[in-house]
């Protein structure tokens, strides 16, 4: 392992890898549906966000509840550092994230927020510089709409699987689950990868063969 602890596993994911390559590497593992879908987008492209899930399960409601926004403080309190608010559940007819939930992540020590749903505030999350990804930006409030009713729960989304503690990671290309038993293996595949794309492209630019490279370093 290049990290002793999860702060250095994330800034050296930060830093050193990107989802495409990750991806790549959790493919010859078998785990080919690993990724969010599509449209799981950051509210501004150079941001990237890496953690353990603290997973959130969201359901509509018809009419305000009792408890109007469900568990939702209860999981916004329960974040510790280095993990990442992941919701879903709920349909995009409301905004799941916001301005003020960002500013209670990060002071929890939280490093982003992954939503399958929408968000909110965006100007005021920008400020902040809090990685959040989401399907869209859309104003209108949970409240009377949607409430979380469980967190720390496993979560399917679109047929992705993910696990409280499982490792998310996101960027401009994406974001993906590393289930947490792979996790060692996989990182470290990635960085191997990444070391070998790094001389490929060297050799490309100085007008190698494409045939020839992608032979030499195993890149197919």
């Amino acid at each position: 392992m290049n990290w002793k602890n999860d702060a250095e596993l994330f800034e050296l994911l930060r830093s050193q890898l990107y989802t495409a390559i990750v991806g790549d590497v959790l493919d010859t593992f078998g785990q080919r549906r690993q990724f969010l879908p599509s449209r799981c987008r950051p509210l501004r492209p150079d941001m990237v966000v890496a953690g353990r899930a603290m997973t959130v399960l969201e359901v509509d409601v018809s009419q305000e509840p009792e408890q109007p926004f469900g568990l939702m403080f209860e999981a916004l309190d329960s974040l510790r550092p280095q993990e990442i608010y992941v919701a879903a559940g709920g349909s995009p007819s409301y905004a799941q994230w916001g301005e003020l939930m960002s500013t209670s992540a990060r002071a929890h020590g939280a490093t982003g927020a992954v939503l399958a749903g929408m968000s909110r505030d965006t100007r005021g999350i920008l400020a902040l510089d809090f990685p959040v990804f989401s399907y869209g930006c859309y104003a209108q409030d949970q409240r009377g709409r949607g409430q979380v009713i469980a967190h720390h729960v496993p979560l399917d989304i679109e047929g992705v699987q993910v696990r409280p503690g499982d490792i998310v990671f996101g960027d401009i290309d994406g974001v993906l689950v590393v289930p947490r038993e792979l996790e060692v293996e996989v990182i470290n595949g990635a960085l191997e990868k990444s070391r070998k794309e790094k001389k490929a492209l060297n050799d490309l630019a100085g007008g190698s063969r494409a045939t020839e490279v992608f032979k030499a370093y195993g890149i197919f």
